[in-house]
């Protein structure tokens, strides 16, 4: 920037570079919200195992011919999925679950592409300084060590069981959401910068309130990846019982907190009612605070997603895990993260020096 440019001009030509800059990775975290989303589908239609093979290069074409799709799908006859499960299927069965998964991987090279290229321009143009490139190139590897790992969470499908495993199906999800967590904590620090401020008071209750939504998400993976929800479909007892009587069938007892369908949806239920009346304390007591409008808004906003989260988990439970209704309700929980991780930003540095705070 010329020395000669008033300073007035120059601080607004900075604002103007953050906006873009914040811009362009939410348009990445909207790109990640929509990865999850479609993860969840492509779990919940049994299309995860279709591909056998992980070419992230190569691999961008889809069967284009009679004799390419021939050859995907005997590669997939010898998959312990269709030796167990889908021996009916025929070629054309095949092509329906293929599409599912080629549009998850193929959304993942597509943001891959959304990032790096206007990353790069943005440095060529230097909107984003030398000292902030780290952050950025942490983004990007982060997110193909998710690729990685949702390879390896594949992989474990196509050995012996013809599911994948939920401890890796579970990592994957924690990943997507801590990426995204990522790229949108440093946008609303550029929409919102914090300055030099103090946090609210209420700021660490909001972090921790935000890592129960966070164990309460880990929980429901697991419930997904052992197909849990598919088993005591009562509300609010599990069949007869407050408690069922297999909760700890499994030997050592750790296992059953991870590989019990009955103790892992007893945790998801007790953390998902626990996370929702957290929720509502939380926001009771917030109504006393002296607060900013955005946390306001944001504080309400928690309430009225929880309440559509538990609405929508129940509703799910009952009717024996519908496709839409799960996707909604993997959809809503990544936007109650969102909420709450808003809320945090906003809590964070809110209190000027003049301005103790409440």
């Amino acid at each position: 920037m010329p020395p000669n440019i008033p300073k007035r001009n120059r601080m607004t030509s900075n604002v103007d570079e953050n906006k873009k800059v914040a811009h362009w990775l939410l348009a990445c975290c909207a790109l990640v919200f929509v990865m999850v989303v479609l993860g969840g589908v492509t779990r919940l239609t049994g299309s995860g195992l279709s591909m056998t093979d992980w070419r992230p290069v190569t691999g961008i074409l889809p069967p284009l011919n009679t004799e390419e799709w021939r050859e995907s799908f005997e590669m997939y006859q010898a998959t312990p999925e269709f030796q167990k499960i889908n021996s009916q299927m025929d070629i054309q069965d095949y092509k329906g679950i293929y599409w599912l998964e080629y549009l998850h991987r193929l959304l993942g090279r597509i943001i891959g592409i959304v990032f790096i290229v206007p990353f790069l321009v943005f440095v060529g143009k230097g909107y984003i300084r030398r000292e902030q490139w780290l952050k950025y190139v942490a983004m990007f590897i982060l997110g193909g060590m998710q690729g990685v790992l949702g390879w390896y969470m594949v992989k474990s499908g196509l050995v012996d069981n013809p599911h994948v495993s939920q401890y890796r199906l579970t990592a994957h999800l924690l990943g997507a959401f801590l990426i995204y967590a990522y790229m949108l904590w440093v946008a609303l620090s550029l929409l919102y910068p914090i300055g030099n401020g103090q946090p609210h008071k209420s700021y660490s209750r909001t972090i921790a309130l935000t890592g129960l939504i966070i164990l309460t998400v880990v929980s429901g993976g697991f419930v997904a990846g052992l197909q849990a929800g598919k088993i005591y479909n009562t509300f609010p007892m599990m069949g007869k019982y407050w408690i069922p009587p297999d909760l700890i069938a499994l030997d050592p007892l750790w296992r059953n907190i991870f590989e019990n369908l009955a103790t892992v949806q007893f945790n998801h239920r007790i953390l998902g009612l626990t996370t929702f009346l957290f929720i509502c304390v939380y926001w009771f007591n917030m109504q006393k605070k002296d607060l900013p409008l955005r946390a306001e808004k944001g504080i309400k906003a928690l309430l009225h997603t929880s309440i559509l989260q538990v609405v929508l988990g129940i509703s799910t439970l009952l009717l024996v895990v519908p496709i839409s209704l799960a996707a909604a309700h993997q959809a809503v929980a990544m936007l109650l993260f969102t909420v709450a991780l808003f809320n945090c930003h906003t809590l964070s540095r809110c209190v000027g020096p003049t301005n103790p705070a409440d």
